[in-house]
């Protein structure tokens, strides 16, 4: 099982050059052979393969002789992220690969051989940089399985761990840089354990999630999270912020340590809603066995002005992708429904549709059966109604008496259904 874990490194004035210049030296090199396949296949209607682009960075080295400064294997891994990129875009998983930017904060190179970890005096060496402060928050490890699988080197009494020697559990480190100016570094590790059997489950242990912007995550069981809204709450401060910036003079150091308040700022609300979205992720697979969520058209929502700025704020297109990741460590199901099913309008006691219902109405009464419904509860029962209507009707056995009886889903991933 692979995880990547990040880590705060704390690099010295000199060595602050250095990366920024790897920073530089792989942006330009990526975006030079995208232009390089580009152009081969609009003029000439030919491709060119990885490795003959792997010995054009040589040809590139004699050209620009700065990027001899920049580690090789860094270098090469960047076109190894272009080939993937184009892999994707041709299996229809991705978008056509474009340039990185500078101004979007493309700050980052990865080191996939010859990296090492001090784990007495909390130091990683990097290839041409050196060695690096880092904080060390969490084991790469679990105790167990580094005493009996990691090799460790003893020098001066100090113990090192080498990427060379432990290639197999090692994997490729990545270093970035934030626009607030915080450096990080990424391993990636990888156990002997596989990812964990996918659960049985029932539909007692299935949560229907309804999520949106005054109420952040509705469960189907009446539990309620709030949206803590930490843009909203920061708004002032952004709005103020930005206004120093702009009011400075272009180039000037002034407006330099401006922008770096701001970006101080920004980042603060980031951390603020991973920090809340971790937490509200790791407890609903925890506690439950499959969860249902809605398949939403974020981007459509975001073109409303009038929401765009609390649909982003919101943020569930990050939530929705730490439920699913999270899903598979622990052998948990994720159900998704359709974005047209009418989760809102229908009554989940008696199936009275209401089309009336607007975005503004919180709670309706139905006239059918009498039910007095809050709006997102009401969404979460429906989609937890939903997901078992659609394993039903997915080639599965029939119901019976109200007891959802052993079938096999057609779902990717989704075990037997009991």
């Amino acid at each position: 099982m692979r995880k990547g874990s990040l880590y705060r490194i704390y690099p010295e004035e000199g060595q602050k050059q250095v990366l920024e210049q790897h920073f530089g030296g792989v942006r330009f090199l990526y975006n030079k052979l995208l232009h390089i396949k580009s152009i081969l296949y609009s003029q000439c209607g030919c491709s060119i393969s990885r490795s003959e682009l792997d010995k054009h960075i040589l040809v590139l080295k004699d050209i620009y002789p700065w990027l001899k400064n920049v580690n090789s294997q860094s270098l090469q891994q960047a076109n190894k992220n272009l080939d993937t990129a184009y892999q994707r875009f041709f299996k229809g998983l991705g978008d056509y690969p474009a340039e990185k930017l500078k101004k979007k904060q493309h700050f980052s190179f990865q080191v996939p051989q010859h990296y090492k970890i001090n784990l007495t005096t909390s130091e990683v060496f990097l290839p041409i940089i050196g060695w690096i402060k880092i904080n060390i928050h969490r084991p790469f490890f679990e105790p167990e399985f580094f005493e009996t699988h990691i090799k460790t080197t003893t020098i001066n009494n100090e113990i090192i761990v080498e990427k060379d020697l432990n290639s197999e559990f090692l994997r490729t480190a990545t270093v970035s840089r934030t626009s607030a100016g915080r450096y990080h570094i990424s391993i990636l590790t990888e156990d002997l354990n596989n990812y964990p059997v996918t659960q049985q489950y029932s539909e007692s242990t299935l949560v229907g999630v309804d999520v949106g912007i005054k109420t952040f995550a509705a469960i189907s069981t009446g539990e309620k999270i709030e949206n803590p809204k930490f843009l909203k709450k920061s708004i002032k401060k952004l709005k103020m912020l930005q206004k120093r910036v702009s009011r400075k003079v272009r180039g000037s150091q002034n407006r330099k340590k401006a922008v770096k308040k701001l970006a101080k700022q920004h980042q603060l609300v980031s951390n603020q809603r991973n920090n809340f979205q971790h937490k509200v992720s790791l407890s609903l697979i925890r506690e439950n066995q499959a969860v249902a969520i809605e398949t939403l058209n974020i981007k459509g929502m975001i073109k409303n002005h009038k929401l765009a700025q609390a649909v982003a704020d919101s943020a569930w297109y990050s939530f929705v992708t730490k439920l699913e990741y999270k899903a598979q460590w622990f052998g948990k199901t994720i159900l998704k429904i359709g974005m047209f099913e009418p989760s809102s309008k229908n009554c989940h006691v008696c199936g009275y549709h209401n089309s009336e219902l607007t975005l503004k109405d919180r709670e309706w009464f139905c006239p059918s059966c009498n039910t007095n419904h809050y709006r997102d509860i009401n969404a979460a029962i429906n989609i937890k109604q939903f997901a078992i209507n659609n394993l039903i009707t997915s080639g599965t056995e029939g119901r019976a008496c109200g007891v959802i009886l052993k079938r096999e889903s057609h779902e990717a991933g989704c075990p037997s259904f009991q």
